[in-house]
């Protein structure tokens, strides 16, 4: 008697599913406790952010104003993978289908979700390290904490993800320490936890191209607070002087604590740009920037509005020029989302799945002029940064 097993659409399903949610890095390690809410009230969610508040000193009252930030998740990106297979195909064993068939396909799709979660990578401000030096100690590792720990982000379940070189790098410096719950785990590749974080080597990890900026940026005007400062100094007619992803400081604008008095940290405050801008014929510019400035209040993250002249300075690197953005960040600094397709009728089979919290549909049909079955597999997702105080960059 035969041994082949004949494959039923939920079984094929949720054997793809195992493997696609065995390839992701990024997708284990973000919020996805939102992903009940969208069955219910469509493709966009309203996401709240913590309130913030200062300290009174004396005995008056002094009421705050309530100001609740917030952010949003739109689920909009529908990713499948297509092919087809013949008749004969479908009297395979699930092991050899899953070879030529479903790991393939989950693995594409499991790439595209954590290069799409990565990609958020470029809106968070916080950027450490030397842009084109590959991270080759603890003193790398021990800056992105620091970081993190002046911004307040809490110390438990903090995440590191490496592209090959910097994690290969870092393997590569540890072996050399005389801890050795930390060497010996480096000599076979894999780094144990250090400096607080769980790291993870992810390809995934995206290169940022800075933009064509040259002169020299300066503050037009003092004062100025908001998400957009106004410039001058630039090299005249530059298309591209600056895109978005590109880090900015500005002179005399310190980082403060998340917490009340807000006292400085020590570091100029980070700025990532939120659209692509050109300078005038005469070097001027105005700029968007994210986090907006704000010098007073519960949300203050800065010490001070900049100063006339300021000098504007790019840090992410030299322009034109790509570096790779590593990033460390806790759970809340980004969101994700997966929602169940609907299943059609009229089809061959169809079938959907959840597995882990992700949701696939594979759909089959039948074209009898060639006696195959096309099919796809699909996945519908949403993601976006959430906090940006929970993730800081390492570039390299």
């Amino acid at each position: 008697m035969s041994t082949n097993a004949l494959l039923s659409p939920s079984l094929i399903t949720k054997e793809t599913l195992v493997m696609l949610e065995n390839n992701l890095v990024a997708a284990g390690k973000v919020n996805r406790q939102f992903e009940n809410q969208f069955v219910k009230i469509g493709s966009s969610l309203t996401v709240r952010k913590p309130n913030r508040f200062t300290v009174t000193s004396g005995p008056g009252l002094s009421i705050q104003n309530i100001t609740e930030p917030s952010t949003s998740i739109t689920v909009s990106n529908q990713k499948h993978v297509d092919f087809q297979f013949s008749s004969q195909d479908l009297t395979l064993t699930i092991e050899e289908f899953s070879e030529r068939y479903c790991k393939p396909a989950a693995a594409e799709l499991a790439n595209q979700l954590d290069f799409d979660i990565l990609t958020n990578t470029f809106s968070f401000s916080n950027l450490v390290g030397t842009p084109g030096t590959v991270p080759a100690s603890f003193g790398a590792l021990a800056a992105v904490g620091q970081r993190m720990d002046e911004l307040g982000a809490p110390q438990d379940g903090r995440t590191l993800i490496l592209n090959p070189a910097a994690y290969w790098s870092m393997a590569t410096a540890l072996i050399t320490l005389y801890v050795k719950s930390v060497a010996e785990p480096a000599l076979k590749g894999f780094l144990a936890n250090i400096a607080n974080f769980m790291i993870f080597m992810d390809q995934n990890v995206q290169q940022h191209t800075n933009g064509n900026y040259a002169g020299a940026g300066v503050v037009n005007g003092a004062g100025q607070t908001g998400s957009s400062i106004v410039t001058n100094g630039w090299t005249a007619s530059k298309t591209n002087l600056l895109v978005p992803g590109d880090v900015i400081t500005i002179a005399g604008v310190y980082q403060v604590s998340s917490k009340s008095p807000r006292q400085s940290t020590g570091a100029l405050k980070n700025f990532t740009i939120t659209s692509a801008v050109s300078s005038d014929a005469s070097g001027n510019a105005t700029i968007g920037i994210f986090p907006a400035i704000t010098t007073t209040g519960a949300y203050q993250n800065a010490t001070a509005a900049p100063a006339n002249l300021a000098a504007v300075t790019v840090i992410s690197g030299n322009a034109n020029t790509a570096y790779f953005n590593n990033i460390g960040f806790c759970k809340d600094a980004i969101g994700l989302v997966t929602v169940p397709l609907e299943l059609p009728e009229g089809v061959d089979f169809r079938a959907r799945e959840m597995y882990k919290g992700i949701s696939m549909r594979i759909i089959r049909a039948y074209d009898i002029n060639n006696d195959v079955f096309p099919a796809r597999i699909d996945i519908l997702y949403g993601t976006t940064q959430f906090y940006d105080d929970l993730a800081v960059r390492l570039t390299n």
